[in-house]
């Protein structure tokens, strides 16, 4: 286990600084093109692929970074380049981590490369959870997957929504309820592979923000999958069921159901995409102040831009430091008894929230228009306080957490 440390070693920092280069050179001059066409910006992704950041390896190399920070780093420089093409290049991470999450080692090793191809030939994946009443409220889940044994295939029915990647993904990753008399404990995920019969696009969101990144319904009709596509295996569903079982008739503590733990694993790397818009928008609004005179001086001289600004960089240093904590405590095996990885995202997305909006403020006028990027950041992130556990959930998470009180 690694020690905590807030200094990054060597070969970190040679890996920040790549990242940096390649979203200043190849992601930010692309941005408000992908941000006008609302499309997948898959020439950009090719390109990471090529120099080896969309790939396997890369994002296996960071997230076992000793430190915990590997993941974070890498989310915050990308998304400095641009929100919505940077999720474009990590989206496939979620469905991954939910693999990582759940899936054996075998089912890790088959379908986590299929969902990255290759330089060549590009593919993306997609987790699917949210459904069109059934969001927070992941115990109202209605898709369903009924075993038939006689085949050893599952049969999923349902509609996903906010499915990024949705219905373009090679591979998709789906939770759906096996058990509905135990609500949420009641959850598996399932593999659905490439050119299954039955899973389709449904409607493609226009969005306010993030408008690079692909989101859309998942429609399942009778999706049949083989039974090797049960994350974990049905032994193991099957003895997690019977628990949960025992407990809820015993009133018992509750079990971690299939889709949380994806969200619990992922929500720090969250706050660091956060961390890294926020960032970028500072800078933009940093270096507007130092170099716009108005009444003949710089607009950074007047003390009401300038605390601005100082309340801007301290905001988020504070949310890195947070998301580098929960980062590392996860890495480390150490419990969220206070929540920690929620706390990191809360505040980090906030912060975006606030921090981009500020930056619109400095820079006037000019920031409402597109000629400027903080227009667009701002809308960037605006998705981060709302997407993976918005911030009202995350304030019930680490209040029941401090409390006591079961999160369900």
């Amino acid at each position: 286990m690694a020690e905590f440390t807030l200094e990054l070693n060597d070969d970190q920092k040679q890996v920040r600084d790549w990242l940096h280069g390649f979203a200043a050179d190849v992601i930010r001059p692309a941005a408000s093109e992908w941000d006008e066409r609302e499309e997948t910006p898959w020439p950009v992704i090719q390109e990471a692929a090529k120099v080896g950041i969309y790939s396997l390896d890369f994002y296996a190399q960071q997230f076992f970074d000793p430190t915990g920070l590997g993941i974070p780093m890498a989310m915050e420089e990308l998304f400095w380049g641009d929100a919505g093409i940077a999720l474009s290049i990590v989206g496939t991470g979620l469905a991954a981590v939910g693999v990582l999450a759940n899936g054996t080692e075998e089912q890790i090793g088959t379908w986590i490369p299929q969902m990255y191809g290759d330089a060549n030939d590009v593919k993306v994946a997609a987790f699917c959870s949210s459904e069109p009443d059934a969001g927070s409220d992941v115990a109202s889940m209605r898709t369903r997957a009924v075993y038939d044994q006689a085949k050893d295939e599952w049969v999923l029915n349902g509609t996903k929504t906010w499915a990024t990647n949705g219905g373009i993904a090679n591979v998709h990753v789906v939770v759906a309820v096996v058990d509905a008399e135990l609500g949420s404990k009641g959850h598996a995920s399932f593999i659905v592979p490439p050119q299954t019969p039955g899973l389709s696009q449904g409607q493609k969101f226009k969005k306010h923000g993030i408008r690079a990144s692909h989101t859309a319904e998942v429609v399942l009709e009778d999706v049949r999958v083989p039974g090797h596509c049960l994350l974990g295996g049905k032994e193991k569903l099957d003895q997690r069921l019977a628990r949960a079982r025992e407990r809820a008739a015993s009133g018992g503590e509750r079990v971690k159901n299939a889709a949380m733990a994806t969200f619990e694993a992922s929500r720090p790397a969250v706050g660091a995409m956060a961390v890294g818009t926020a960032r970028a928008a500072y800078e933009v609004a940093l270096d507007y102040a130092k170099t716009r005179t108005q009444f003949g001086r710089p607009i950074i001289d007047n003390q009401g831009i300038a605390f601005q600004l100082a309340d801007m960089r301290t905001q988020i240093d504070a949310a890195r430091l947070l998301v580098w904590r929960a980062s590392w405590m996860a890495t480390a095996g150490k419990p969220f008894d206070s929540a920690e990885g929620s706390m990191s995202k809360l505040y980090a997305s906030e912060t975006a929230k606030k921090v981009t909006a500020q930056a619109i403020q400095i820079l006037g006028g000019n920031g409402f228009t597109r000629e400027y990027p903080v227009e667009r950041m701002h809308r960037d992130a605006a998705i981060y306080t709302i997407f993976e556990g918005t911030s009202e959930i995350q304030r019930l998470v680490i209040a029941r957490t401090l409390s006591g009180m079961p999160i369900r």
